[in-house]
């Protein structure tokens, strides 16, 4: 069953880093600095979860890749917050180049696959919504599902 559930997780982060890069292609939304990071949040919890379903981990190893889902999941919570929060108060941001966006694109990440880890993009663009919610919000309640999906796993007997 424990299994199951950490392929779950990989499969929805696959899913959700596909569908931004499907965005990126068909509705020319450039990723941000925000949204790298939460890319590459994705992708970490993505392979941890990856790893524990081959792994099938006992107790001790269930916990430890639980553990790091959950701190992945939640740094990438607080960059989501953040970026939901420059969308609704654009005037608290200043755009342009900024040192995150530098760092980010000097990462050899950002060289390897740019289409995929490249800020190019503004942190405070709302064009896209569904249900009124943009994608920072619904970004930051897919970390917040996956960070209590990990918390009831680490818990688990």
């Amino acid at each position: 069953m424990m299994r199951i559930v950490f392929l779950c997780i990989f499969l929805a982060c696959a899913g959700l880093v596909g569908y931004a890069v499907s965005l990126q292609y068909s509705d020319d939304l450039l990723p941000c600095p925000l949204c790298v990071i939460q890319r590459i949040a994705y992708w970490l919890i993505g392979l941890t979860a990856l790893l524990a379903f081959l792994h099938s981990p006992q107790q001790l190893g269930r916990r430890l890749y639980s553990g790091l889902i959950m701190l992945f999941a939640i740094t990438g919570a607080a960059v989501a917050g953040r970026q939901a929060w420059l969308v609704r108060f654009p005037e608290s941001f200043e755009c342009g180049i900024s040192p995150e966006e530098a760092f980010l694109n000097a990462l050899p990440l950002a060289q390897w696959w740019p289409d995929m880890f490249e800020a190019n993009g503004d942190c405070a663009d709302n064009s896209w919504q569904l249900l009124s919610l943009t994608i920072p919000d619904w970004s930051l309640i897919a970390f917040l599902t996956v960070s209590v999906v990990a918390a009831a796993l680490w818990r688990a007997r």
